[in-house]
């Protein structure tokens, strides 16, 4: 059994620009700035035959590039705020690789939890907060309504295992996937 999931990295000047807003921003436990990227599917923990057919199915999507952007922040758990994050500026080819993705790891056998797909980089977590701390965090995500990173391009997703450690989670990279255009067509194949 291994932990994993699959995402898309951030380039380095836009984790760059998300470290400094994560200072500006009242989160206790900020996500390490080498580990900020785009979860297209949370695999949980799989068995080795399902990652297998995982990766068979991922090398086997076709997708163009794209490019990305980031555009102001979220909070998860309105009632009770748990993590903050960077919004990805609305893309209809976003939704479609992780359509996609969601299809391939489902049909290898994974248990993906049904749910809408909200693309995102976490910034930082924490507990039950009282509701001082709670307005202050509103606050300050509205504040930060106009920021903007990018756009940069999106060029392969990234097969990680994930392993819980005493200091945190450890992410490695299993295999990359790169997005490439199909030869001869302007749109690409359907997998």
């Amino acid at each position: 059994m291994m932990r994993a999931f699959i995402a898309l990295d951030v380039p380095g000047d836009v984790k760059s620009q998300l470290a400094v807003q994560q200072f500006l921003l009242p989160i206790p436990r900020k996500v390490d700035r080498d580990h900020l990227h785009i979860t297209l599917a949370f695999l949980g923990e799989v068995r080795d035959e399902v990652l297998e057919a995982v990766h068979e199915g991922l090398s086997a999507l076709h997708m163009p590039a794209f490019k990305a952007s980031l555009s102001g922040f979220g909070i998860f758990g309105k009632a009770k705020p748990h993590s903050v994050w960077a919004a990805l500026t609305p893309s209809e080819p976003m939704d479609r690789l992780q359509a996609k993705v969601e299809r391939a790891t489902r049909m290898a056998g994974a248990d993906i939890p049904a749910r809408r797909f909200v693309p995102h980089i976490t910034l930082g977590r924490f507990a039950a907060m009282g509701p001082e701390e709670a307005v202050q965090l509103e606050r300050a995500v509205i504040n930060g309504a106009g920021f903007r990173a990018g756009p940069w391009e999106v060029a392969e997703m990234v097969l990680y295992q994930s392993t819980l450690t005493p200091h945190g989670p450890r992410y490695d990279a299993l295999a990359r996937y790169p997005l490439r255009a199909c030869a001869g067509a302007d749109h690409p194949r359907p997998s």
